[in-house]
């Protein structure tokens, strides 16, 4: 829980997390704004993000006095243009979490969008990762879901919380109204896929027993990898010798014939 309790803080969604397992399936409270600042920070690589309502106030003669955007850029105060080469932004922001790790997260949340509780977003037919939430007695809703450039929250409850309906989950009431908020925002948006760091492998996997997918598996989906950590081409079923079948890892394997996994 003191792990859980650090990231959720690195985040920003909870300022100190209570060291109770419920709290770990979601069990706390937060806003929607910090919810979507944290999935923000997924959408950019892992990069520091800080919520606003004000982007930048200026003065009577159109100087700015204040921007939010801390980010550098050496050569924004050109006085004109002479051919001179498009000017960067240095960004300082601090890296919460490392891009390899963000990308995983970032591909199993596409799942929940293609093959999860929010199929409802597919609908868009663009790039988008996300998460439905469901409280318990089904008293709260949520969906959070995100682009590379673009993060968006919806929650459905009440004040003074009490049961929103039979089936009243994520997936059925919020999920489908992020899906019209999408529908509008990326109506002229190219599609862009989520930028794979160096490092990660996508390897086509068997959701089954989560091996390397062989030349016929129907079912197999895109999983990402970090440097040693993809399964192995080959395993062999447990008590089936080496007949070259995938199935089971040589970890489980193991497990198992210790006399169980835990």
């Amino acid at each position: 829980m003191p792990l859980i309790g650090e990231y959720a803080k690195r985040f920003g969604v909870y300022d100190s997390l209570p060291n109770y397992l419920s709290y770990s399936l979601g069990a706390g409270e937060t806003t929607v704004l910090r919810m979507v600042t944290a999935y923000s920070m997924f959408a950019n690589g892992g990069k520091r993000v800080t919520s606003t309502l004000i982007d930048r106030i200026q003065d009577r003669y159109g100087r700015t006095i204040y921007k939010h955007d801390q980010r550098e850029c050496r050569a924004c105060d050109a006085k004109k243009w002479e051919n001179q080469p498009e000017p960067g932004l240095i960004d300082r922001r601090e890296q919460v979490l490392d891009p390899l790790t963000v990308y995983q997260i970032t591909s199993i949340m596409e799942g929940v969008i293609q093959r999860g509780t929010a199929t409802a977003v597919k609908e868009v037919g663009k790039p988008i990762a996300g998460k439905t939430g469901t409280t318990n007695d089904e008293k709260d809703a949520w969906f959070i879901g995100f682009t590379p450039d673009l993060a968006v929250g919806v929650y459905m409850g009440y004040d003074k919380p009490r049961h929103l309906g039979r089936n009243a989950t994520g997936g059925h009431l919020s999920a489908p109204i992020a899906k019209d908020f999408f529908k509008a925002a990326l109506a002229d948006k190219p599609a862009m896929p989520f930028r794979v760091p160096p490092g990660i492998k996508r390897i086509r996997v068997d959701p089954k027993t989560g091996q390397r997918a062989g030349p016929g598996t129907q079912s197999a989906i895109l999983e990402a990898f970090k440097p040693g950590t993809a399964p192995p081409d080959n395993n062999t079923l447990v008590g089936m010798g080496d007949s070259g079948t995938t199935g089971v890892s040589p970890e489980a394997d193991s497990a198992v014939r210790r006399g169980g996994l835990y």
